[in-house]
């Protein structure tokens, strides 16, 4: 067995898939030996996962708790063993400051004794600041200056950590705009690969490896697609694998293709974990919230869409206009009105996912509940989801009737094209990131009867976290882990790899 060391570990989407691997006597490949965040809700996410983890089976109790009957008190009262070995594999702590190494230090000279050669060490610095929206967003900031920002030198952490620890092997996490972003001309991902490299004391003392077989070059061939690899969004992200130079001078590190990540036959879309998750009615916000008055809310927003649609007079608008008020007519007759949150358990399409993200004992769906939305919102969600239903596709800016255009003065400059962006069924979702916390707009749900955007549990479903995944904190703060985190079905199938190379 393996002992994982997770840096940034957010809600634990990377730890998730490293522990669902299994050898070939059916045992844990993996043992996570010690997860750091810093952020309180995602840690406690972090540290409930990890209870739930330490069971074989997880007792009955743990499924009361999900449901609401049994408090985290009662739980942890009723485990002590159990939670005592969370509570050790979990840590709150700010990485990069004197206070933080102090106190894990220690820790990882125990744990690189204890595993000797048998110990990985993964992790994703945040994105923050290499991400091309976060570049974008820094460059209008007049007293932005990059070499000054903290989140750049993140990654300095996780290489002091593995020249500590030296594990046989390492995965560490980011976004694209790792391999473009610069710091006063110094490119970061050609300075972050020489210091990994050189991490074991000397020139190459980890090579690093490309986990999929491709014609890219340079950084580009450490992308990874998600919608390649069985999950339902399309999700690219930079994943560097390590390797020890011991190690990969005497192992077949990668050499053949079936060493490598394999692609799915067939991308898995949002119909897949979706199609068959309770319907929804969304919340109405700075207005009465009730089922007849989001009735009457969602019936003037149909009508209100409609009316803008003829307005344009073109042929195209007019076939979205007349579906608008069919809808609208169907919600006038509408008796049964949909609830905002549902518990009620729900089938998956596709038979891999559905093996990876149901749990048969789960009588409870955790954190499927609506946010509210204005009316001014509902009138857009309603056009744009109808777009959709008809097209196949998510309307640009620039094909919003004008009477639905909102109060930006850049709203047809470009800069707000998917503004208002629909989850199409038929298609992977678009990346769910954390900026779904914020607002629902790039995350409409494709059926315009609900007019809303997507609950947590329908973006976990689409980030791959199993059904029986507790998101803790506020809904905006359960909305941000899902959207930092790495796809635990992704993480597992690296982690495959990475068991396969090592063994």
């Amino acid at each position: 067995m393996f002992k994982v060391v997770d840096l940034f570990a957010g809600p634990g989407g990377l730890a998730e898939g490293f522990a669902a691997v299994r050898d070939a006597n059916g045992e844990r490949a993996f043992d996570i030996a010690l997860s750091v965040e810093k952020e309180y809700s995602a840690f406690s996410t972090l540290r409930m996962r990890s209870f739930f983890r330490q069971f074989d089976r997880p007792p009955a109790d743990y499924y009361e708790h999900v449901r609401g009957n049994v408090t985290r008190e009662q739980l942890v009262s009723n485990h002590p063993a159990e939670w005592s070995a969370a509570c050790a594999e979990t840590l709150q702590l700010e990485l990069g400051t004197p206070e933080a190494a102090a106190q894990i230090d220690p820790l990882i000279d125990r744990i690189a004794a204890e595993a000797s050669d048998r110990c990985i060490l993964v992790g994703g610095p945040p994105c923050q600041a290499y991400s091309l929206v976060g570049r974008a967003r820094n460059r209008g900031n007049a007293d932005y200056v990059a070499s000054e920002d903290h989140r750049h030198f993140l990654y300095r952490e996780y290489i002091r950590i593995l020249a500590r620890l030296k594990p046989v092997a390492f995965i560490m996490e980011n976004v694209k705009g790792f391999l473009s972003a610069s710091i006063d001309g110094e490119n970061i991902f050609a300075k972050v690969t020489a210091d990994l490299m050189e991490a074991g004391g000397f020139r190459e003392s980890y090579s690093i490896q490309a986990l999929t077989i491709g014609i890219a070059r340079g950084g580009a061939a450490y992308i990874l697609r998600s919608e390649d690899h069985g999950v339902p969004q399309r999700r690219h992200r930079v994943i560097l694998f390590g390797v020890r130079h011991d190690f990969a001078s005497r192992l077949p590190v990668l050499q053949s293709p079936e060493d490598h990540l394999q692609p799915c036959d067939a991308s898995a879309v949002v119909r897949d974990v979706l199609g068959d998750m309770p319907a929804l009615r969304s919340r109405l916000s700075k207005a009465e919230d009730s089922g007849p008055a989001w009735r009457d809310a969602v019936i003037e927003a149909f009508e209100i869409s409609a009316r803008a649609a003829f307005e344009e007079e073109d042929e195209q608008f007019d076939e979205i206009a007349m579906r608008l008020i069919a809808h609208a007519k169907w919600m006038v007759g509408l008796n049964d009105i949909l609830p905002s949150c549902s518990a009620e358990p729900a089938g998956v399409a596709n038979d891999e996912l559905a093996d990876w993200l149901l749990d048969p004992e789960l009588k409870y769906l955790p954190n499927h509940e609506a946010r509210g939305h204005m009316g001014s919102d509902l009138a857009r969600y309603a056009f744009a989801a109808t777009f959709a239903e008809l097209n196949g596709r998510s309307p640009k800016a620039s094909e919003f009737p004008a009477d639905l255009a909102p109060a930006h003065l850049n709203w047809t400059s470009g800069k707000f094209n998917d503004r208002f962006r629909v989850q199409c069924w038929d298609q992977p979702s678009t990346t769910v990131t954390s900026h779904i916390a914020k607002d629902g707009h790039y995350f409409i749900h494709p059926d315009p009867l609900q007019c809303r955007s997507l609950t947590v549990r329908e973006a976990a479903r689409l980030q791959t976290f199993p059904d029986n995944y507790l998101f803790e904190g506020s809904r905006t703060q359960q909305y941000t882990q899902v959207g930092n985190a790495v796809p635990p079905f992704l993480a597992y199938q690296i982690a495959r790899v990475v068991h396969r190379v090592l063994s």
